[in-house]
């Protein structure tokens, strides 16, 4: 097994073509587009909710604001999960357009609502679209990624959601005062017209999958074309009903049991960093005395920031270990919390928001990378789903954390509670080399201890 999780047992590709970044570009481009959408779904709510919160037609209140984030991530919490483990059965690619498309039916019902409950209703079906989305284009990267470069192509993957996240504040910065912030929920449609038929035509599907479904002539043609070695039987995830419940139990199995409720815990404290940072951080900031365009433009620097946190994580996780990366970066992210919390002069204040967007954002993606060496192939996608989906606990958190801390005008108070947050984040994620030692089962060579390879 290869340090990406992946077999490289099976023959060689015949067309003798080398697997390469280059070679698979088409796959990671079009995943790339997919979540700079979803990235920009999703950062859009906070770089509009000033706006939204002195609209007096909407009715919106700090309090309703912050549930309403929760709603969004409730929604996604449902999709991680359910998607995780239908894609190995539906298929890839057509789960993934679905998924597209469902989001930008909730953006288009946000941009109708007239009073927060119907709002709320279009953020919980966006939700639901935006969590499939993301276990789908992570499964799909860290297959086709070249053998030893997963940490890093995953760490390219989510460049783009941070992408996303800075068009999305460009939107709230220029569209939202100008025509009003429904035009930017409007433009959260546009995933449906360029991204879903893109990848309806072009992305292919998983040979782990084709194969478990015995279309073994496709499964390795797909794999010749990228350059990819053959998917082997011990690649494809199992099928029908007795093959999912298996693969969820697969989850507790000797070696792992331990590993997979801290990469849980993990996936908590960072996507409630994460999301509780996008939804909160212009509001925070405006509350701490920033002026209200300041307040917005520190989204878009801390997402800049998290597009150079990706690169630079990802080089260094494929040499040192994911955890190693994760557990530092959680670290990091906690002390830059703290900072934030203190009212230094603009220009400081502007750095400090940028380094903790590079340690913020690729500490959570680095639980992911991580994940991809605990489970096997065959599990990859069951397992990326979970932890992505438990996850969203921490998604549904910050949001609502925030909405409270602001209703009982403690907004400050949110620096520290992020700052705890990286903490234990850093103590779940660094504890799981621990915890895979002692649940270890023998060694056989289906599973990624096999090639001594540790988060």
């Amino acid at each position: 097994m290869s340090p990406t999780g992946m077999s490289r047992t099976g023959p060689p590709p015949s067309t003798g073509r080398r697997h390469t970044f280059r070679s698979v570009a088409p796959v990671l481009a079009l995943c790339w587009l997919a979540v700079f959408f979803d990235g920009m779904d999703v950062n859009v709510y906070g770089a509009v909710m000033p706006h939204m919160l002195d609209d007096p037609g909407l009715g919106l209140t700090p309090g309703a604001a912050g549930a309403i984030g929760s709603w969004t991530t409730l929604g996604m919490l449902i999709g991680a999960l359910g998607t995780g483990t239908l894609t190995d059965w539906l298929g890839r690619r057509p789960v993934l357009v679905v998924s597209v498309l469902v989001f930008s039916a909730g953006s288009a019902v946000c941009a109708l609502a007239g009073a927060p409950g119907p709002f709320g209703a279009g953020r919980f079906f966006a939700g639901l679209g935006l969590g499939g989305l993301m276990p789908l284009c992570l499964s799909m990267v860290m297959e086709f990624a070249p053998p030893r470069r997963a940490a890093l192509a995953t760490g390219l993957l989510m460049t783009s959601y941070h992408a996303g996240g800075m068009f999305a504040t460009g939107l709230g910065l220029t569209l939202a005062p100008a025509l009003g912030w429904r035009w930017v929920f409007w433009a959260g449609v546009l995933p449906a017209v360029v991204a879903a038929p893109l990848l309806l035509r072009l992305l292919p599907e998983s040979p782990g999958v084709l194969l478990a479904k015995g279309r073994t002539a496709e499964a390795e043609a797909v794999a010749d074309r990228y350059g990819m070695a053959r998917p082997a039987p011990a690649d494809a995830p199992a099928q029908g009903a007795k093959g999912r419940l298996a693969a969820v139990l697969a989850l507790f199995r000797p070696g792992v049991r331990l590993a997979t409720p801290l990469l849980w815990l993990a996936s908590f404290c960072g996507l409630l960093l994460v999301y509780g940072v996008s939804t909160w951080l212009p509001q925070m900031m405006r509350a701490s005395g920033y002026g209200l365009t300041s307040s917005v433009s520190f989204l878009l620097i801390i997402n800049a920031g998290g597009i150079a946190g990706m690169l630079i994580a990802g080089r260094i996780a494929d040499r040192y270990g994911p955890v190693r990366v994760s557990a530092l970066w959680f670290l990091l992210t906690a002390a830059g919390a703290l900072l934030l919390g203190a009212r230094l002069p603009l220009g400081v204040t502007y750095v400090v928001v940028a380094v903790t967007g590079v340690w913020l954002f690729s500490a959570q993606v680095m639980v992911y990378a991580a994940a991809n060496r605990v489970y096997p192939a065959a599990e990859r996608a069951t397992g990326l789903g979970w932890v992505t989906g438990i996850g969203r606990t921490g998604a549904v958190a910050g949001p609502w954390l925030g909405g409270t801390l602001a209703a009982t005008a403690h907004d400050q108070l949110g620096f520290t509670a992020f700052a705890l947050a990286g903490l234990l984040g850093a103590l779940a994620i660094g504890s799981v080399p621990l915890a895979r030692r002692l649940g270890r089962r023998p060694v056989t060579a289906s599973l990624p201890e096999a090639a001594g390879a540790e988060p």
